[in-house]
């Protein structure tokens, strides 16, 4: 999630290296970005703003952002051009080798270092195969106290192949493996999360996924469903490998169980 939104950043950046002759494709001299748009790409200098338009594509090496409409702010400091917000309008769409997020408007906002995408049907496809989705947008921060940080806000999820997390919430945090390779470590779920498997459905206030351990852990006034059985506690945890569940109690609590008697065919049928 964080490469594919983080992108934004990377790619406009580097459009202080644009000439301000800049027409219909523009490849800076010292990089491999490379900008295109249908109707051309206007300077405005009193303005301080590049504007790209019609199927505006903005490319470097194997990694693209693309919408109807690029804007590139910048500010003049010190002699040296800075470019401190960027703008994305209609059918923005960020692509890595990886990953792909779609939007209707993407902000970047670099003194935060903040990347927001926002609009309908807002979703992060990854390459593992997880989609994640928000009603109202999806954020990214470089740097969040010292690592890179996801948000998803509103009716948001994380639907994999077999399993679904949802939450009015979701925050991904990621880090780097022994080859230095950004990997998703965990997601944060806040209000009304609820998690289900082939096998079970969980709810809680709140809950952890550990991506690299694959389980999550829920808290506050939890129930897990399996079949017509429900389960209450205060805590539960979830083993996706392994299909496992566990419903722990809290502090002076007990946990409770409803436990409904499975009957077979032949039980069935003496009955008739």
């Amino acid at each position: 999630m964080s490469r594919s939104i983080a992108v934004i950043a990377l790619l406009f950046a580097s459009l202080c290296a644009l000439p301000s002759s800049a027409q219909n494709a523009v490849s800076a001299a010292n990089s491999a970005l490379q900008i295109n748009a249908d109707n051309g790409i206007e300077w405005r200098r009193d303005e301080q703003v590049y504007i790209a338009r019609g199927n505006a594509v903005a490319q470097r090496e194997d990694l693209s952002v693309s919408a109807d409409r690029l804007l590139a702010y910048y500010r003049e400091v010190a002699g040296e051009t800075q470019f401190y917000q960027i703008e994305a309008h209609g059918n923005v769409k960020v692509v890595l080798p990886e990953d792909v997020a779609y939007g209707d408007t993407g902000i970047y906002y670099s003194d935060q270092k903040v990347a927001v995408l926002t609009g309908d049907d807002l979703r992060l496809e990854m390459g593992g195969g997880d989609v994640v989705r928000a009603r109202d947008s999806l954020e990214y921060w470089e740097e969040f106290e010292g690592r890179p940080v996801a948000v998803a806000r509103g009716d948001a999820s994380m639907q994999s192949a077999e399993d679904l997390i949802e939450a009015d919430t979701l925050t991904a945090s990621f880090s780097e493996d022994v080859q230095g390779e950004r990997v998703l470590d965990r997601v944060d779920a806040i209000g009304n999360v609820r998690i289900r498997t082939p096998n079970e459905f969980a709810v809680g206030n709140e809950g952890i996924y550990y991506a690299i351990d694959d389980r999550a852990v829920l808290a506050g006034d939890v129930k897990i469903t399996q079949g017509p059985n429900q389960l209450n506690g205060d805590r539960a945890e979830v083993d996706f490998e392994t299909g496992v569940s566990r419903l722990l109690p809290g502090s002076g609590t007990r946990v409770q169980g409803l436990l409904v008697p499975q009957r077979s065919e032949d039980d069935a049928g003496n009955d008739e």
